[in-house]
């Protein structure tokens, strides 16, 4: 019967059962659909019992008149009982399905991403919702691009960022307002974003030359400042500049004390040490770091990232400048002792290329070398490098090679990481994707904590 119907009516069938199958994953487990799908058709069917034994005592009562055939017609009198039942309860279970799916749709228009079905959206954001609990700890654009891509996996995500910065706005407002700097949080409150477009873009905004008192200035910092004013605390105007950005997660800073970062450096062409004060000013003495730390020297943690830390399925440390974004992170004594205490999976994102002014000709066993010489060793269950050395960096950087694997100390795993369109970095979506396929492969499938 199918083989002999014309093209247009076959076009008819297969899009009438696309609409059947798509309408029938609302109920796929794990949406969270089924119960209230449920609950709806039991009031229903309490409503249609009534209904039903109104109509049968009119239709039993109804006088020998005109349009008693009309109502013999309506109800199907002349079928048997059961196929009755069948047809109309197909009929009102349609009605209803459809009306929750269209209930369903206007509600989440708001949240719908064009081009992404109703059903997909709800589904990824419940897989979300239940994503592994994920710490990233570092600072810059590093961090940044961690969390842009892990933010596709799991709404679970705390992002630990260092308050040593003292450069640029965030280091004038410090200055002035004794302020923590609010740059490197701002930058992940963007990426973390649920939709980084006009919102994110506005955080983002730097007034350029010519702005006078603003000159140099970023929107996202004056915003936090003034949040810290309005709510008498750095931690409030965080949470606040989040709900902002619809941000999924949280960023906190690793300690709310006043902290900055010193270095011994061994400058180009000297053969002694120079102490320098002030995380902006290290990279630009160039030479070997030989040692940095904080000052003051043991300042505690901020109590929800030791929380955070302790309770975490994956805690990623990377990448990042090495010298000024990570390591003044893990300086904080109580923030390392926590990553060691976690027994969840730890791993170490080695960057991609090398950083003037920190890391000039460093390998990946460098980098772990100059984390062992910090804050001790068995830090990590993994380490992570880039293998693919192809694209053109940037001047005075170069590759950061594995170097002696023996040296290393830590399982190993190389995959290409790097951002087609800026080479000297990660690509978020790449790093992102191998790191939950790592996961899983260490913790299993994904579950719903």
């Amino acid at each position: 019967m199918i083989l002999g119907m014309d093209a247009n009516k076959k076009r008819w069938l297969w899009g009438l059962w696309q609409r059947i199958a798509r309408s029938g994953r609302w109920l796929r487990p794990g949406l969270g659909v089924k119960r209230w799908v449920g609950i709806v058709f039991a009031g229903t069917t309490f409503l249609a019992v009534g209904f039903a034994l109104f109509v049968l005592d009119v239709y039993r009562n109804v006088p020998d008149t005109w349009w008693l055939p009309l109502i013999q017609a309506v109800s199907l009198q002349t079928l048997p009982r059961l196929l009755r039942v069948v047809i109309f309860g197909g009929i009102g279970l349609f009605v209803v399905l459809g009306g929750i799916y269209g209930l369903n749709r206007a509600l989440l228009l708001p949240f719908r991403h064009p081009g992404r079905d109703v059903v997909d959206t709800l589904e990824a954001h419940r897989r979300r919702q239940t994503g592994p609990r994920i710490v990233a700890i570092g600072g810059g654009h590093g961090l940044a691009t961690l969390l842009r891509g892990m933010k596709e996996y799991s709404h679970r995500i705390t992002a630990v960022v260092t308050v040593a910065d003292d450069g640029g706005s965030s280091g004038r407002l410090r200055q002035s307002l004794g302020i923590l700097p609010p740059g490197d949080i701002r930058n992940c409150l963007a990426a973390l974003s649920n939709d980084e477009a006009m919102m994110a873009q506005l955080f983002q905004y730097r007034f350029a030359n010519g702005g006078g008192e603003l000159d140099g200035h970023s929107f996202g910092n004056l915003f936090i400042t003034a949040l810290s004013g309005i709510t008498g605390s750095f931690e409030q105007a965080i949470a606040e500049s989040g709900r902002v950005l619809a941000v999924h997660g949280r960023v906190l800073p690793s300690s709310l004390h006043d902290v900055k970062l010193v270095a011994d450096i061994i400058p180009p062409h000297a053969t002694q040490e120079v102490r320098i004060l002030g995380e902006s000013r290290i990279p630009k003495v160039g030479g070997r770091i030989r040692r940095v730390w904080l000052d003051p020297n043991t300042p505690p943690a901020f109590p929800k990232v030791v929380q955070a830390i302790l309770a975490a399925d994956m805690i990623v440390v990377g990448p990042g400048s090495l010298y000024t974004s990570i390591l003044p992170n893990l300086l904080v004594p109580d923030i390392t002792a926590a990553i060691r205490a976690n027994q969840g999976f730890k791993v170490f994102v080695c960057n991609v290329a090398t950083q003037p002014g920190e890391t000039e000709g460093f390998t990946c066993g460098d980098h772990i070398q100059a984390l062992d010489d910090h804050v001790g060793g068995n830090l990590f269950d993994l380490v992570l490098h880039n293998n693919h050395y192809q694209g053109k960096l940037l001047e005075d950087t170069q590759w950061v090679s594995l170097g002696d694997e023996a040296d290393i100390g830590y399982p190993m795993y190389m995959v290409d990481l790097v951002d087609e369109n800026e080479p000297w970095h990660h690509n978020s979506k790449k790093l992102a994707s191998v790191l939950m396929d790592l996961y899983q492969a260490r913790t299993g499938p994904l579950a719903p904590a």
